[in-house]
């Protein structure tokens, strides 16, 4: 029997009783979308996937997407390779962000396997945005309700960010990085019903038909109402960890402490549909 423990943070719960590399049935993903959709994020703890499982697993939940611009696993390119080497500072993900939100279509979520993990470190943030969206004042919520806001690929991985090469050869493909796409700023989640602030400190660049001077005071203060800690569970790794997050009601951020050290984790990522 699966058992789904809360966190004991602001977002996230804990999964047990479930090996993901032979016990998802139709009923168990079933299970386990309706509590990703309440959650925000799913953790398992010792699972044993070999790359062919953790396919099988994410193909349960939708088609995968094949990141434009991370390195690929050489055997299996459905699965993106996050990893830092002992020599290299950057990593990838060190700010709070949500995968995809350029597409015009964004991804559901990213289902991440610790491969190899840090002596120490390495953990992940992740913050609620349904908690977010409750907290606004009553004025505010309704100032968001009439926006939409303008997602980019270019300024992160475009030729002209400075990020890609920083990434030594991690990220890649700049002149795939067309993507823009417009969403609303509050939606409705497509698993939950319940409503979400969607903009993030990564992609959202400003609201549509407002330039990116008149947008900053809002979106930065957004973004600090969002990470507030009472919306966030720090997530430490161990060898077996998986993390299934959606990109809807959650973002993330890698903390990048534990430099001489390596870290591997493989991604894949799941499609997801338009946001309204």
């Amino acid at each position: 029997m699966i058992e789904i423990e809360p966190s004991g943070g602001g977002v996230g719960a804990f999964v047990r009783g479930v090996d993901l590399s032979s016990d998802v049935s139709g009923d168990v993903a079933g299970e386990l979308r309706a509590a990703l959709g309440d959650h925000g994020v799913l953790f398992f703890r010792d699972q044993k996937l070999a790359p062919e499982d953790h396919i099988a697993f994410a193909e349960k939940f939708g088609a995968i997407n094949v990141n434009r611009f991370f390195a690929k696993n050489e055997d299996y390119p459905q699965i993106a390779m996050v990893a830092k080497e002992p020599e290299q500072t950057g990593n990838i993900g060190g700010s709070w962000h949500t995968d995809h939100s350029y597409d015009r279509e964004p991804a559901l979520g990213s289902i991440l396997v610790a491969r190899e993990v840090p002596a120490q470190g390495g953990d992940t943030l992740f913050a609620n945005m349904y908690a977010a969206w409750e907290a606004l004042s009553e004025g505010l919520k309704r100032t968001l309700e009439g926006l939409n806001a303008v997602h980019s690929s270019r300024h992160v991985f475009g030729a002209k960010s400075g990020y890609a090469p920083r990434q030594d050869g991690r990220i890649g493909n700049p002149d795939l990085a067309t993507q823009d796409a417009v969403h609303p700023a509050v939606i409705t989640h497509p698993i939950s019903g319940r409503r979400a602030l969607y903009v993030n400190g990564g992609f959202t660049i400003r609201f549509d038909g407002w330039t990116e001077e008149e947008s900053r005071p809002l979106l930065q203060y957004l973004y600090a109402h969002a990470a507030r800690p009472e919306f966030t569970y720090r997530f430490r790794w161990e060898d077996g960890s998986v993390a299934f997050w959606d990109n809807r009601a959650t973002w993330h951020y890698a903390v990048n402490d534990y430099h001489g050290q390596r870290r591997v984790m493989h991604r894949i990522t799941v499609e997801g549909c338009a946001l309204s």
